[in-house]
This record gives C-alpha cells, structure tokens and sequence, in this order.
C-alpha cells in the first residue's frame, strides 16, 4: 500500500528546499544587518522585526517533522503559531492539518514583507485554504481568537513567548500542546521557567532536537 502525506507533495518540498536554502545564509545576513544598526538590531518587537526582514529563523527540518507527526498524532482543530516569518513551520503545521481532514492554522507576523512572501508560498503550496495569517503583534492579534486552542507553536521573540501563552491560556483544555523552539537561548529562560513549574498547570519534556524544543502538555 503506496500512503501519500501533504509533505511529499512537490510543491511543499519544493517550497521548503527553497525556503531552507535561503535561511542558510541567515548568519551571515544578521551579521550584516548588525553592523548595519552599529552591532546591536532594535529592541522593540515592530522595529526588531521589520530589522530582521531578510533573516528566515527556521525551525529545523527535523524540528518541523516533529511538528507534524505531533499535529497529527493530537487532532487539534486549531492551531496557533506565534510568529510566522517566511512559513516554514506553518507549512509543516498546515500540512498535518490538512492530511487529518480538519482544522486550522492561525499564524501571526509582525513584517509586512514577511507576510507577503508567506502568503505566495501558501496559496503556491495549495495550503492556503487551512492557514489564516494575522498582521500585527500577537499580544494583540490573538486577543480575539474565538473557541479553544488545541495547539500552540511559539517560535517568535523569546522574551514575548510567555506573555502569548498566558494571554492563550484561558482558552487551552487538558491535554492541550505547547512547543517552543531554541529552548537554549537566555530570553526563553523566564517562559521556560513557567512551563517547568508544576504549579503552573504544565508538564514539560525537553526534545533534542537542534537548538531544542520544550512541550509542555497542559494538565488542568
């Protein structure tokens, strides 16, 4: 029996080979846009991020595939992403909606120029149909999502990644998924301290994958 999934359609893999491609060259670029801003970006979310408009910060391949086995082991109908930049994850959350036959993929960014290339590469995927892109920063765009959140992806600025969940979490129910990437970077340390405390209402793993994602299943 020959069983066909949304990443082995050629244009997903042609989209993130291209996409992967591109963020190879990521540390180079960052290095050049420092020295552009005198060695240190912005610290302000909207002006980091319109700084950081030629910088991919993907997930990694192995990252995004564990991103799909979990989307589609769970069944969430819907899924929040914090911080969509050129898709990449989106594409690997928006495949593993659309091969369980349900849901959706709510992803947010603050550049516009990252938000344009993103919207291309879905509708150019096909995937288009199951992902809703929302302009501005997170804090305020994901006050209004409407039902529950069944799972949660935060990869945008780490030192925001706390503030998101706690402003999703009157809508998370047991059993409820949250993964966060680069679980080695110092601005994650106070998120990471808040899922790893039992009190909180978490029960938290380390993955080693790559730079490291931590997820956390909500218990109560």
């Amino acid at each position: 029996m020959t069983t066909t999934h949304t990443l082995a359609d050629p244009r997903v893999e042609a989209a993130l080979d291209r996409m992967f491609a591109h963020a190879a060259h990521d540390d180079a670029t960052a290095a050049r846009l420092r020295a552009e801003h005198g060695g240190a970006m912005p610290t302000a979310p909207q002006e980091h991020a319109d700084a950081a408009a030629q910088i991919y910060m993907p997930i990694s391949a192995a990252g995004g595939r564990l991103l799909y086995n979990l989307v589609r082991a769970i069944r969430p109908t819907t899924v929040i992403e914090f911080g969509t930049s050129f898709g990449i994850s989106t594409l690997y959350l928006a495949a593993a909606v659309r091969d369980n036959g349900a849901g959706r993929v709510i992803t947010t960014e603050l550049n516009k120029h990252k938000i344009a290339a993103a919207r291309r590469t879905f509708a150019e995927t096909g995937l288009d149909e199951v992902i809703t892109v929302l302009e501005g920063d997170a804090r305020e765009t994901l006050s209004g999502i409407d039902g529950s959140v069944d799972f949660i992806l935060l990869d945008g600025w780490k030192d925001l990644c706390l503030p998101v969940l706690r402003l999703l979490e009157p809508r998370l129910t047991p059993g409820t998924l949250v993964v966060a990437d680069d679980v080695n970077m110092t601005s994650l340390e106070p998120y990471l301290s808040y899922v790893r405390t039992p009190a909180n209402g978490y029960h938290s793993v380390t993955f080693p994958v790559e730079d490291g994602m931590e997820i956390s299943c909500r218990l109560s």
